[in-house]
């Protein structure tokens, strides 16, 4: 009866060093959100722009430089999309069509990623900000590796097309605009 106690004493003193150690998804996460730092992609962990969708989940954005916003657009994957949205490409619709004509450097890239991203890849979103890719994480960092370029490559065709012109100052150094 006391070796019965010994061990269960000792069960209990291992079990929160066991819940420390990482799981195998978690091994997976960490080196591929460590290559997504070291190509500039920002992972955040936010709601994605999905109907009924209330679970965060992980999106990676390649940003748009400041002084060159991108346009607004949002693709979603036909498992998550209405059929009352326009296809895009096979497996793809649109939830947010850009304004204006996507330029040939930027939709053949962007094509060929929606061709090869994996089936937990649920959304693709530009904005003003950046470009975010809102997937599960289901591959390694080395297979991420193979989006990063095409990604960089549609930014920087991107960077620069948004939907509204730049703000304009108030006041142009006419302080008199205002008061007539």
């Amino acid at each position: 009866m006391v070796w019965a106690m010994i061990v269960l004493v000792l069960l209990l003193m291992i079990a929160p060093v066991m819940w420390l150690k990482p799981s195998p998804r978690q091994r997976r996460i960490v080196p591929l959100r460590n290559a997504a730092a070291k190509a500039g992609v920002k992972v955040k962990l936010e709601t994605p722009p999905l109907h009924g969708f209330g679970t965060a989940m992980p999106g990676y954005r390649w940003h748009y430089p400041v002084d060159s916003p991108g346009p607004r657009f949002l693709l979603v994957r036909d498992s998550e999309a209405s059929d009352a949205l326009k296809p895009y490409v096979a497996g793809w619709r649109w939830r947010i069509e850009p304004l204006r004509a996507l330029p040939e450097r930027a939709r053949k890239p962007l094509e060929a990623l929606l061709m090869r991203l994996p089936q937990d890849a649920l959304v693709v979103e530009s904005s003003e900000a950046g470009i975010t890719l809102w997937w599960w994480e289901s591959q390694g960092a080395e297979r991420f590796q193979t989006y990063v370029a095409d990604f960089r490559r549609m930014r920087d065709a991107l960077a620069g097309r948004a939907d509204r012109p730049p703000a304009t100052r108030a006041l142009d150094g006419d302080s008199d605009s205002i008061s007539r």
